[in-house]
């Protein structure tokens, strides 16, 4: 049995979905103590309690601890994960794309057909909104081996949630190795501004903003708006700049008092960043990928825009585990990994 320190690191819920994917993949029994000390609210929250009931699902394990605000955890895997079909219902805004994130590796390893229903938040802060799950992740790791499609059913906003993705997965091949040191050469920006029950003069105004200033900076550009129906209001605008080799993703939620030109200027703000570090992954994605590379039959090596403190805690989780060697340079940014 492997034990983990949930407050090791950053002391978020990062610990606790990597152990959960490792522990249901290897079939390894794990406890974890102090469940996100790191947050101003410890233990499980609705998305962190639904990603472990989803992983349990996967593996028939036995769960001791799952609840809200628990901030202890036992959990033993009584078989391999299953493929199948599956629903699971955060009940809150809580994200969607962080249960996804919790199951999909142990169903993409394992031979077999899975859908899976996850509904909760799909557009909210502090967790990878569904266009990034769709545009760059799922891409990247596509280029390892994973075989998976997700589509957007219903858009769930922060505080009211309410969307539902549907995740298709072929698992049973094997990882490869990912070499992602160069971006290559800028293609373009592409953008998506939308909204849900509010007017369409919102997603316009986010577009030009977005579009005037990438014309300002001299790069290629094309933002569609759409007005879409949900159960409350939300906006946002979602960014992914294409080069060569890679692609990095931006978003930034409305909210009540935030004008349009605001939200626009954020996502904006946080592409040009990126693009001018060089970097050919962006600080989420160079997380995201630990984990995959982790699991390949052959050594990652990739740039990264910053080395954050969720990527270390993500890599000291892992290798509790013994199944992979990371090295991480902070000075070049540059992330090694070498599965054993």
């Amino acid at each position: 049995m492997i034990h983990i320190d949930g407050s090791f690191g950053e002391g978020g819920g990062q610990v606790l979905r990597t152990a959960l994917s490792l522990a249901t993949l290897t079939g390894t029994p794990l406890t974890l103590d102090r469940i996100r000390a790191g947050r101003t609210k410890p233990g499980l929250a609705a998305q962190h309690l639904t990603g472990v009931r989803a992983a349990a699902a996967l593996c028939n394990a036995e769960v001791i601890g799952d609840a809200l605000g628990s901030q202890y955890l036992e959990f033993v895997p009584q078989s391999p994960p299953q493929p199948g079909h599956y629903r699971f219902d955060v009940t809150t805004a809580g994200a969607v794309s962080l249960v996804l994130q919790t199951i999909l590796l142990p169903l993409a390893l394992t031979p077999g057909e899975s859908r899976v229903t996850i509904c909760g938040g799909t557009h909210v802060a502090f967790s990878p909104a569904f266009p990034y799950i769709q545009e760059v992740y799922l891409p990247a790791i596509a280029r390892m081996g994973v075989s998976a499609e997700v589509t957007l059913v219903k858009w769930g906003w922060y505080p009211r949630g309410g969307g539902e993705i549907q995740l298709r997965v072929t698992g049973g091949q094997p990882l490869s190795g990912l070499n992602l040191k160069e971006r290559g050469k800028f293609r373009q920006v592409r953008g998506l501004a939308a909204v849900t029950e509010l007017p369409s003069h919102i997603p316009q105004r986010m577009a030009n903003r977005a579009e005037n200033r990438w014309r300002e900076a001299q790069m290629k550009v094309q933002v569609r708006t759409c007005r879409e129906k949900g159960i409350a209001p939300g906006a946002g605008l979602f960014l992914t700049a294409e080069y060569s080799n890679s692609t990095a993703g931006f978003s930034a939620l409305g909210k009540q008092g935030l004008p349009s030109d605001q939200v626009a200027d954020r996502a904006c703000d946080a592409l040009l960043q990126f693009h001018h570090s060089g970097a050919a992954c962006d600080v989420y994605l160079a997380d995201q990928l630990l984990l995959p590379a982790a699991l390949a039959t052959s050594p990652s090596y990739y740039h990264a825009q910053a080395i954050s403190l969720h990527l270390t805690t993500n890599a000291g989780v892992i290798e509790q585990f013994g199944l992979a060697k990371i090295e991480i340079d902070p000075d070049q940014n540059l992330v090694s990994v070498f599965p054993q």
